[in-house]
């Protein structure tokens, strides 16, 4: 039941998402704006990590399979694919650099700013 429960809070956090997408006139995609939701939400002690945390672990676990269908998609098409498969791959990998680098500076940013608030 706890799974349902926590579920529902995630979905509704997405679902508010999708609401401010349709709402607010800015170029934003509604993921974002969950994404956005979902951490204030943990900023201000709204929600508790440990609320979500084995139903967000859950998602993570399973989520390479989430990944499958859209790679028989890109097989479909890569006929279509082929004269620009230079420059996809250079973006596709330039961009998951970038990802990776802002992932790990706010990582970083999080913990540092973690060990001030436990040392003060």
């Amino acid at each position: 039941m706890h799974f349902l429960m926590q579920f529902a809070i995630i979905l509704s956090v997405s679902f508010a998402g999708e609401a401010l997408r349709a709402l607010l006139p800015l170029p934003v995609p509604a993921s974002v704006y969950g994404l956005c939701l979902m951490l204030a939400l943990l900023c201000t002690g709204v929600l508790k990590p440990e609320t979500l945390r084995p139903t967000s672990q859950y998602l993570i676990d399973v989520m390479p399979i989430m990944f499958v269908p859209s790679c028989v998609g890109l097989m479909n098409v890569f006929g279509e694919l082929l004269p620009v498969l230079l420059p996809f791959v250079a973006i596709c990998l330039i961009s998951t650099v970038l990802v990776i680098g802002a992932t790990g500076r706010m990582a970083q940013f999080m913990i540092r700013r973690e060990g001030r608030q436990h040392d003060a």
